[in-house]
Order: structure tokens, then C-alpha cells, then sequence
């Protein structure tokens, strides 16, 4: 007796979606493990084929077969990075998570800055892994003025942000929001800060975009190309995305990057086991290497 459970093609059918056959999806979920290391579950399978339809009819592709052959074909990787932009949420707003600015401002830079002054250093090393659309280094930039004063000139500071997604870092280069991205920032900081645009956005002034290095980087790389090690380091609901072994490497990867008492901050949806977790535990998602 033929089953009368509906079939995913069938149901993307009746969803009003392109088909994707089981061995179609699992290509993609391949491609985009090894190349990201976003973990694709079956429960995305509806979420994934939604976000790509738009995709694919710009694209001009009827099956995904076609999408899947162009993918392979494309030797410039502007594919797969419309394929990643398509599936992850970049969504973020200036202080998301306040504790951690909070911590970062309090604690972390008056322990980092009065350890460098000890030794005769002025090279404070901020790395923004998965910066998205900005927000986070600005802030922590902003975050280090507001600490240092009129020293922060003196100091080798700023950040570094990083990201796989051109289209992430074409928007945090411009550093252009609108306002309800701001809503959480101390009210002084809109002006002392930013500067309104002709259509009543807000953007970060020159002097704090300055002090923001972004760089496209692809966190599975397996050798991180720095030549210094990192003060703290902030990758904030990214490994969320990651399968348990694809997390276990990247944290030891920061782990080796990060100075002795330096800090890793994850989201706070996030959180690491004992297991994969080189670090101290200091406060939800925020963790610590050992001083030497």
C-alpha cells in the first residue's frame, strides 16, 4: 500500500517552493559546511529552500540543479557568498548584549590598560570575529575613547573585524544606520559619535571608523595568518551555526591567539562545554585564558 506521508518535495510544493530533491539539499548543506561550517540540520531544510527562492529567480535558475552547477562552476565566489548572505541572519544593533559592554568597559580595559602601562606597552589588540554590519567594533572602539580620554591617541588601539560576507562589511564600511539601531547606546554617544545623514540616518564619524580594520576572513581557515595575539576577542552568535567539532577547533584557534589573561566573549545564546573550552569561566559567554 503506497505511504500517504507527503514527501519534501511535496511539500515544498505545497509551500509554493522550488523542489529541492533530498541529494540537492545535501549538496548544499556540503558545500556550505565546507566552505563556513554552518551545519545545516534537516530542520533548516524549509528555512534554507524559503531564503534561496529569491535567489534562485534572480539568478534566473528553474531548478536548483541548475543553482547547483553554477555554484561549481563559479570560480569567482561571489556564489557562495550570495548563498551565505541568503542563510545566515546578519541582523545586529549598536550595545546588543549590554553586559558584555559593559564587562568589556569596566573590567576588561582598566586590567588590559594597566597591564600594558606595567610593561611599557601601548598595543591593545581587539579582534571582532563575525562583525556582521558593524556595530559591535564601532562600539567597542568608542567604548576604548570613552575609557582612554584624551590618551587614546597615544595608544595603538582599534579593531579588527572580520567577516565572511562582502555584502556585511560593504554596510559596516559605510557605517551608515538608522536610528532604531542606536536605541540602546547613552544618549551622548549619538551626538559625540555620529553624524546625521540627508535622509535622517546616522553615521559613525570619521575619526571612530578610522580606528576599524575590516577585512573579509573565512573562520575555517585552519591557520589564522596574525602575527600577534589578541587582548580579547569577540565572536558573538556565530558559532551557533557551527556542529560541536567545528566549534572544538575554532575555540582552540582563538585559544592560541589570545594573550595570556586575554578574553573571549561568545553570544549569549552560545555556550561552550568543558570539553571544548580551553578557557576560564568568567560570567555567562564570557570567558578567560590564563595569565602566564
Amino acid at each position: 500500500m503506497p505511504s500517504t506521508t507527503p514527501s519534501n518535495l511535496d511539500i515544498d510544493r505545497q509551500l509554493g517552493l522550488l523542489p529541492i530533491s533530498d541529494a540537492e539539499f545535501e549538496a548544499i548543506r556540503k558545500l556550505v559546511y565546507d566552505n563556513v561550517g554552518i551545519a545545516l540540520t534537516d530542520q533548516k531544510r524549509s528555512l534554507v529552500v524559503g531564503r534561496l527562492q529569491r535567489l534562485l529567480k534572480a539568478r534566473r535558475f528553474d531548478t536548483f540543479s541548475e543553482y547547483l552547477n553554477y555554484l561549481k562552476q563559479d570560480a569567482s565566489g561571489r556564489g557562495m557568498d550570495e548563498l551565505v548572505n541568503s542563510i545566515s541572519t546578519n541582523h545586529t544593533f549598536f550595545y546588543r548584549e549590554k553586559a558584555h559592554f559593559d564587562f568589556f568597559g569596566q573590567t576588561v580595559l582598566p586590567y588590559m590598560t594597566r597591564k600594558l602601562r606595567e610593561k611599557g606597552k601601548n598595543d591593545l589588540r581587539i579582534w571582532c570575529a563575525g562583525c556582521s554590519s558593524g556595530e559591535e567594533p564601532y562600539t567597542l572602539v568608542m567604548l576604548m575613547m570613552e575609557h582612554m580620554g584624551v590618551d587614546y591617541a597615544s595608544w595603538k588601539a582599534g579593531a579588527l573585524a572580520t567577516d565572511i560576507s562582502a555584502r556585511a562589511l560593504g554596510t559596516a564600511r559605510a557605517a551608515v544606520y538608522p536610528e532604531d539601531r542606536l536605541k540602546l547606546l547613552p544618549t551622548a554617544w549619538r551626538h559625540k559619535y555620529f553624524k546625521t545623514t540627508e535622509d535622517g540616518e546616522y553615521q559613525v564619524i570619521e575619526r571612530v571608523r578610522r580606528e576599524v580594520v575590516f577585512r573579509r576572513f573565512n573562520l575555517m581557515n585552519q591557520q589564522f595568518p596574525f602575527k600577534s595575539k589578541f587582548h580579547a576577542i569577540f565572536c558573538r552568535n556565530v558559532m551557533i551555526y557551527f556542529d560541536s567539532p567545528t566549534r572544538k577547533a575554532l575555540v582552540k584557534r582563538y585559544y592560541d591567539f589570545t594573550e595570556p589573561g586575554g578574553y573571549l566573549f561568545i553570544g549569549h545564546s552560545e555556550s561552550l562545554g568543558r570539553d571544548e573550552c580551553p578557557y576560564d569561566y568568567v560570567m555567562p559567554a564570557v570567558y578567560r585564558k590564563k595569565e602566564a
